[in-house]
């Protein structure tokens, strides 16, 4: 696996999320039930925007591809 990234959330971000994803693993659906949930998923956003970098010179379909296929469980 790759190089760990550790994301600073508020604790009420991370409860909002924890049962946003918990939802999702229940139902295999995504859907914002309260506003809350799409501020949470905003600021993840910008958490990532933050912590995340890549270079410039890089095809970044090819970048994402790349990290997809070592993530995606075996076959």
């Amino acid at each position: 696996m790759s190089d760990e990234v550790e994301l600073k959330l508020t604790e009420d971000e991370a409860w909002v999320l924890f049962d946003f994803v918990r939802r999702y693993s229940e139902t295999d659906r995504l859907s914002i039930e309260d506003q809350a949930e799409q501020r949470a998923l905003w600021n993840l956003c910008c958490v990532f925007e933050k912590t995340l970098h890549q270079t410039e010179d890089i095809d970044y379909q090819e970048f994402l591809a790349q990290r997809r296929d070592r993530l995606r469980d075996e076959s």
